[in-house]
């Protein structure tokens, strides 16, 4: 069975002039010739998204619209119609948001975040700005440290509430954020902290604790060897100009030279970083 509105795994059936066939358990859905990868041949797989056409046929395609069913994602309105906007995803078809599922009324041109679903009425994939009611944290498919996929969705009073994994909600602090974000942002975080009576979730930006000192190091050692051996940066320096310069957070800055100098990659000067020598010859 292929799935609608997902990437799917098929097996060319046939080659036409118009394009390939792909088994789906019947006559096979159609991979236009201008998506063919060159050289296919049959009994070859190929990865495609299925979606229904502007005659409402299913179809294959190799494009990859900007999000799946069941994701939430920021999308630009093309058109509108007294039905409902269209808004494009991506592929050769825009997506269709009915009235219905507007919170306001949309205008062309304008950026609204929205979920893709299957309409149950139709078959067909859809997009729908009432999607509050999907997001839950009575039942948590995360955990404590858990990295996860962010989506920035408002601006609240202590910083900004943000879409886990399509699926929960949780907050960045504002003492968390080291960089302009705004509704629609897609960046990775992890689970900072869950409170248990209640289900709230703390969420930072990056990756957690030592993996992200991990990571960070290589992109200190990196810059130092870029600039002869020697960063004018260090444990006092202004986080805005840490953040503007090594695109982390002065805590992560402050934990990953610490652990570099405890390795004796790097010392400390009065007024900044230098790369050991023998670092300088690798």
């Amino acid at each position: 069975m292929i799935k609608v509105g997902e990437y799917n795994h098929l097996r060319v059936l046939r080659l036409v002039a118009i394009g390939v066939y792909l088994e789906d358990g019947h006559e096979g859905v159609l991979l236009p010739k201008r998506f063919v990868p060159a050289n296919t041949k049959e009994g070859d797989v190929i990865k495609v998204f299925i979606y229904h056409d502007g005659e409402d046929r299913i179809i294959a395609t190799t494009q990859q619209p900007k999000g799946v069913v069941g994701d939430i994602v920021k999308l630009n309105v093309v058109s509108t119609t007294p039905q409902g906007a269209f808004m494009d995803w991506g592929l050769m078809k825009d997506i269709f948001v009915p009235k219905s599922q507007q919170l306001d009324k949309m205008i062309t041109n304008g950026s609204y975040l929205v979920k893709i679903f299957i309409d149950q009425q139709t078959g067909r994939i859809a997009a729908t700005q009432k999607f509050d009611e999907s997001l839950q944290n009575d039942v948590l498919t995360i955990k404590e440290l858990d990295e996860v996929n962010l989506t920035v969705y408002r601006r609240t009073d202590i910083g900004y509430l943000v879409i886990i994994n399509n699926q929960h909600t949780g907050v960045i602090h504002f003492n968390e954020i080291y960089r302009n974000i705004t509704e629609g942002d897609v960046f990775k975080g992890y689970v900072k902290k869950i409170y248990p009576k209640t289900n709230n979730i703390d969420i930072a930006a990056g990756k957690s604790g030592y993996k992200r000192v991990e990571d960070e190091s290589e992109k200190i050692i990196r810059l130092l060897k870029d600039n002869n051996g020697f960063l004018a940066y260090h444990d006092k320096s202004d986080p805005e100009e840490i953040y503007s310069f090594f695109e982390m957070s002065k805590k992560t800055f402050k934990m990953t030279i610490g652990n570099l100098y405890k390795q004796k990659i790097i010392a400390f000067q009065s007024d900044g970083i230098t790369l050991i020598e023998k670092e300088k010859t690798k």
